[in-house]
């Protein structure tokens, strides 16, 4: 079934620069794929806490990965998680136009923390394939103890704040034109660099092709 757009609540209205919010939830999708780590914030204590971890995800749900000893992981309270993407900066004649090109996040709702092995296991699987797709069926999966030591999240992607930037600066036809001062955009981009063993790795050990072929690749 085919997921609607994403609906407009008290959290995620775009009450600034309402022209680069989306409701669309292939532009959620798109920047939860382009990433693998996320900033999870929540109340400990009264205080706010913000975490970064990694995670992944299915079509409704985002799994974000902990320990049990993290007192920003117990369930049951609510979270937001951020993911951000920054594509460069914005350069303008005067420094108040300045701004960034970004593709961002912002994910509202009560996390859930999962306690059936065997979504437990999926959700760890859909999480290690979204940082390193075939290293889960390449590496040995979590033991009993491993899993009795890791927590794992999950939250609904139903409530979802998104917003995109790109372009040029907004003072191309204003006063400060006539300046007579570059303006322009400075992109930003990151690749996957040569993989690099394991000092304590024999020789004849070879770097497997899932992560071999990633060398050079854009990431984010």
């Amino acid at each position: 079934m085919t997921l609607g757009p994403l609906p407009e609540t008290d959290l995620t209205r775009h009450r600034r620069l309402r022209e680069q919010g989306s409701l669309d939830r292939a532009d959620l999708e798109a920047i939860l794929d382009a990433g693998f780590v996320c900033h999870l914030g929540v109340v400990v204590d009264g205080r706010p806490l913000v975490v970064p971890t990694v995670y992944g995800r299915d079509e409704r749900q985002l799994y974000v990965h902990g320990s049990v000893a993290s007192r920003s992981l117990a369930g049951g309270i609510p979270v937001c998680v951020t993911v951000t993407h920054i594509d460069g900066l914005v350069l303008a004649r005067s420094v108040f136009e300045h701004g960034v090109n970004y593709r961002s996040a912002m994910i509202h709702g009560e996390a859930r923390k999962v306690t059936d092995p065997e979504e437990k296991l999926e959700g760890l699987r859909l999480l290690t394939e979204h940082a390193a797709p075939g290293q889960w069926s390449y590496a040995r999966q979590p033991s009993r103890k491993e899993l009795a030591a890791t927590t794992l999240l999950a939250l609904s992607l139903e409530e979802a704040s998104v917003k995109i930037r790109t372009g040029a600066p907004d003072d191309g036809d204003g006063p400060d034109a006539e300046l007579g001062l570059w303006a322009g955009t400075l992109p930003l981009t990151s690749a996957w660099g040569a993989p690099e063993p394991d000092p304590a790795l024999p020789s004849e050990i070879l770097i497997p092709g899932h992560i071999a072929r990633r060398e050079g690749t854009r990431h984010g």
